[in-house]
């Protein structure tokens, strides 16, 4: 079942976190973000809505960067019911896709509890002062990738806080499928 986030609670303030990356290398969430802002999002490697536009995902990370904002990654799902989504597939994962930016897990799933992450894909996008500008959508693909000429939501947002600090008023939510949470988490 789909699982959408809530509406964005602008001007909430961006939680810090070090965790591990794929390449071997802790990272501070606030180290890698721009003088314009940080994309966070929160992925995972089976995900069906993921994988339908990590291609976009990539696209949209690498032409932020022209914008002067960060961009990193996050998986947050349980590994020992979702085997597929392990530390060693992460690797494989980024590898075949190309990424660019940091893949970094949330093995505690820590990270994303202080987020209120709730799907993959979730997207958080940060002004310059680390306040939450964007909780919407990539675009409007879901489970299967939308047509080449789809309104890049997520893209114009983020351009749009980078010019002005501040996000669209209209937003639509993202959908994907739920993150796993452990069984046994609080």
């Amino acid at each position: 079942m789909a699982a959408i986030p809530p509406v964005c609670d602008f001007g909430w303030k961006a939680i810090d976190a070090t965790l591990p990356g794929i390449d071997g290398r802790d990272y501070s969430l606030f180290d890698l973000a721009g003088p314009k802002g940080l994309l966070v999002v929160f992925i995972c490697n089976h995900c069906p809505y993921v994988v339908s536009v990590i291609d976009r995902i990539v696209r949209d990370a690498n032409e932020l960067k022209d914008y002067g904002l960060g961009f990193v990654a996050i998986s947050a799902n349980d590994v020992e019911s979702y085997p597929e989504d392990s530390f060693d597939n992460m690797k494989l994962f980024a590898r075949k896709n190309r990424f660019t930016f940091p893949y970094l897990y949330d093995e505690t799933q820590e990270t994303a509890r202080k987020y209120d992450a709730v799907c993959t894909p979730d997207f958080f996008g940060f002004n310059k002062n680390l306040e939450l500008q964007y909780r919407g959508r990539l675009d409007a693909s879901r489970k299967e990738t939308g047509p080449e000429d789809l309104r890049r939501d997520l893209f114009e947002a983020m351009k749009q806080i980078a010019e002005t600090g501040q996000g669209p008023d209209d937003q639509i939510a993202s959908m994907g499928c739920s993150i796993k949470w452990k069984e046994d988490a609080a």
